[in-house]
């Protein structure tokens, strides 16, 4: 249930900030609603506990967020606690988040070298990614992992590229396993 949950509140949000035109003032607010609610545990505690009235919970994010955000996306936290839909709320800002990126052509990878990389060797991935895929642009997560030995591997939704040293050497180990049993 919470995928389709996070799937109708998402979409709604969504088509609501297109129709507005008000897409990239809604992703930032979104973005920083999150901020807001990963940092103060004790507000997610709030919003979830059930002997605290709707009314209550309500009047805590009108004090908090009217005015610091747009109207619509206060209207759209209130209509969620309404529902009492809030303990769906990370996986509807995430969704939402994860739209507006598809809409915006931005993609999300993460790069995991053996060794820190440079300004213009992480360009340059940046711009090979651009050039092969669908996407304008690109976030991009650098991880290090010494024991990939050399080369790198690149995560972009659900494919990955695995082109690090020990990848190939486990596939040769793996070859020669084979062979070894096949002789005997």
């Amino acid at each position: 249930m919470a995928k389709l949950v996070e799937k109708v509140y998402g979409d709604a949000l969504f088509q609501q900030s297109v129709q507005s035109g008000k897409t990239d003032e809604l992703f930032q607010e979104v973005k920083d609603i999150k901020e807001v609610l990963e940092d103060n545990n004790q507000l997610v505690k709030l919003l979830n506990h059930p002997n605290i009235s709707k009314e209550d919970k309500e009047k805590v994010v009108e004090n908090i967020f009217k005015g610091r955000v747009s109207d619509d996306l206060t209207g759209f936290l209130l209509l969620v606690i309404r529902k009492d839909r809030q303990k769906y709320l990370f996986k509807i800002l995430d969704y939402y988040i994860d739209k507006v990126k598809e809409y915006k052509k931005i993609g999300v990878a993460a790069v995991t070298t053996a060794c820190e990389m440079n300004e213009t060797q992480k360009k340059a991935i940046e711009d090979k990614l651009i050039s092969t895929t669908e996407y304008e642009s690109f976030e991009i997560e650098y991880i290090v992992d010494s024991g990939l030995i050399g080369g790198m591997i690149i995560r972009v939704g659900d494919k990955v590229i695995d082109s690090s040293l020990k990848n190939k050497i486990e596939k040769m180990s793996r070859e020669l396993y084979k062979i070894r049993l096949e002789r005997w």
